[in-house]
C-alpha cells in the first residue's frame, strides 16, 4: 500500500546541522551511535529496524518543544519513544530523523486522591505509577501486560487485561499537554470528569501514534484499590466453549475484572515456561473485584456458568501469592511462546470482534494456523472481543514470512467481515496499514486532512497511520 502522506525527503545536509545543534545543546542528552540509534527503532517484531539518525532525551516539555520547532524549522522528522514495547512499528524512523526518547520526564507530578486523578509525565511506567500510589489506596488500572510507559499506551490507546471493567487508555484520561508540529504547546482540557467545551481534542491525541501531536502530560483518572480480589482459573474442551462462558458472563452483567482466554497451544507453553501444571486445554483465568462477599458471590456464579458450558476444574482462590503466581504466568505468555520454537522470531498480530463472533472467529483462526503448519499461541482479552496471535516464524525464510503475512491479511479481513477491527489494541503503525480503508472507507479521508491540518510537513512520526 502506496502512504497517503509521502515521506519527507531525506536531506542530509538538513540531518547534519540539525544533529550538531542538538549535540551542542544537550551534550551527553543526544547520541548517535549505531547501536542506540536500533534500539531506538522497531524490534518486538516482525517489522525491520528503521533507526532515526540521533536519540534526544529532553527533560521538560520546553525541550520537547525547542526540538520539535527546530525539527520543524528544518523539515526532519520526529518520532517519540517510551519504552519500546509497540508492536507495529510505531517508533520506527523510515525517513530518519530525531528520536525523542521520554526515559527523564518520568515524574507524578500531582495526585489528587480526593479527586480521584493524577497529573504524570509521559515516560513514567504503569508499574512505576502504581507503585508510587500504592500508599493512598488508589491504582491506575490500564494493564497492557508489558511495562509500557503512560505516553506510549496514550498513543497507540492500549487497553490490556483490565479493560472489560476499567476499560481502555481513551476512557482513563482526563486531559492531556501535548506538542505541535510546528513547537507550539497546548493543553486538551482540565481535570473535570467531564466537559463540553470544543471538540474532544484529548481524545484526538489518544491513539494518533504521535502522528497529530507529541503527550508531554497527562492527567488520568485513578480507581480505589478493591477491598479483596479474586483469581479463577477453569479448562474447557474447546474454545468454542470457552468463548460460551464469556458470552454468558458478560450477557449476565457479572462485573469480572479480568476475562483471559488462552488456548491449548498457550497453555503448553505457559505449563513449560512457568513451571505449571494447568490440563492442556484452552482455559478461562479471570479476576473479580469487590468486596469479601461480592467477589465470593461473583467466582461462584462463575462456577456455575462453567459448569453449564462444559468448563472443568474450576478453582478460585483470594490468596495474593497463587493470584500473582497465575497472572504472572499470564503476562509471561509472550516470552513463553518463544520457547515453543527456539531460534524463530515472533509475528504478533491482534484482532478485535464483536463478542458474539469471537468463537467463531478463534475458532476459524486455529483452523487457519493448522492449515499453515505455523506453531501460534492465541490469547485474548476475550471479555471484549480482543485476541492475539502469536507465529513463530523463522524470519530467514522468505517462504515462511510470506505465509505468516498472508496470515495477518487473512485474519485482519476476517475481523473486518465479521464487523470488528483489524486492531484491537496494537494501534496501525506500520504493519496494519494495508486494512485501514476497508475497515474505515472515507473516515481515512478525513483523517488525512486533519493529519494536514496539523503537521503540514508531516513531521510527527511519519510513515505510522497514514
Amino acid at each position: 500500500m502506496t502512504d497517503r502522506l509521502p515521506l519527507p525527503v531525506r536531506d542530509a545536509d538538513a540531518t547534519a546541522t540539525i544533529t550538531g545543534i542538538l549535540k551542542q545543546r544537550f551534550g551527553d542528552r543526544a547520541e548517535t551511535g549505531d547501536s542506540l540509534r536500533r534500539q531506538h527503532a522497531h524490534t518486538t517484531t516482525w517489522i525491520g529496524n528503521q533507526p532515526p539518525d540521533i536519540v534526544v532525551w529532553p527533560e521538560t516539555t520546553a525541550e520537547v518543544s525547542e526540538i520539535v520547532a527546530l525539527a520543524h524549522h528544518h523539515r526532519v522528522p520526529v518520532i517519540p519513544f517510551g519504552t519500546g514495547t509497540s508492536l507495529e512499528g510505531q517508533v520506527n524512523a523510515p525517513a530518519g530523523g530525531i528520536s525523542i526518547d521520554f526515559a527523564r520526564m518520568n515524574k507524578v507530578l500531582a495526585v489528587h486522591p480526593e479527586d480521584l486523578d493524577c497529573v504524570v509525565q509521559p515516560g513514567i511506567t504503569r508499574v512505576a505509577l502504581n507503585t508510587y500510589l500504592r500508599d493512598t489506596g488508589l491504582f491506575f488500572p490500564i494493564d497492557p501486560g508489558a511495562d509500557a510507559s503512560i505516553g506510549g499506551m496514550a498513543a497507540t490507546r492500549a487497553s490490556g487485561t483490565n479493560a472489560v471493567r476499567y476499560g481502555t487508555m481513551k476512557d482513563n484520561i482526563l486531559s492531556l499537554e501535548a506538542v505541535l508540529a510546528d513547537g507550539s504547546v497546548i493543553r486538551t482540557g482540565q481535570r473535570a470528569k467531564k466537559s463540553s467545551a470544543g471538540y474532544d481534542l484529548t481524545r484526538l491525541m489518544i491513539g494518533a501514534e504521535g502522528t497529530l501531536g507529541i503527550i508531554t502530560e497527562l492527567t488520568l483518572r485513578l480507581h480505589g484499590i478493591p477491598e479483596a480480589i479474586s483469581s479463577a482459573v477453569c479448562s474447557f474442551p474447546t474454545v468454542e466453549a470457552a468463548c460460551q462462558a464469556v458470552i454468558m458472563t458478560v450477557q449476565m452483567g457479572l462485573p469480572v475484572a479480568r476475562i483471559e482466554l488462552l488456548d491449548e497451544v498457550q497453555v503448553r507453553a505457559c505449563n513449560g515456561h512457568s513451571g505449571l501444571t494447568l490440563p492442556e486445554t484452552p482455559l478461562l483465568l479471570l479476576e473479580f473485584h469487590g468486596t469479601d462477599a461480592g467477589v465470593r458471590e461473583q467466582a461462584e456464579t462463575f462456577g456455575s456458568i462453567a459448569e453449564e458450558t462444559g468448563g472443568t476444574g474450576f478453582e478460585w482462590t483470594t490468596s495474593p501469592e497463587e493470584r500473582t503466581r497465575l497472572w504472572q504466568a499470564r503476562h509471561d505468555a509472550y516470552w513463553a511462546a518463544l520457547t515453543l520454537r527456539p531460534g524463530a522470531s515472533p509475528f504478533v498480530t491482534d484482532t478485535c470482534v464483536p463478542i458474539s463472533r469471537l468463537a467463531d472467529c478463534m475458532a476459524a483462526t486455529r483452523e487457519k494456523l493448522t492449515e499453515t503448519g505455523f506453531i501460534a499461541p492465541i490469547v485474548g482479552h476475550v471479555g471484549d472481543g480482543n485476541f492475539h496471535t502469536l507465529l513463530l516464524v523463522d524470519m530467514e525464510s522468505v517462504d515462511e514470512v510470506e505465509k505468516a503475512k498472508a496470515f495477518v491479511s487473512w485474519l485482519s479481513r476476517l475481523a473486518i467481515e465479521n464487523d470488528g477491527t483489524c486492531t484491537g489494541e496494537h494501534g496501525v503503525g506500520q504493519g496494519k496499514k494495508p486494512y485501514l480503508d476497508e475497515e474505515l472507507g472515507g473516515a481515512v479521508d478525513a483523517m488525512v486532512a486533519i493529519k494536514a491540518a496539523l503537521d503540514p510537513r508531516n513531521i510527527l512520526n511519519p510513515g505510522k497511520i497514514l
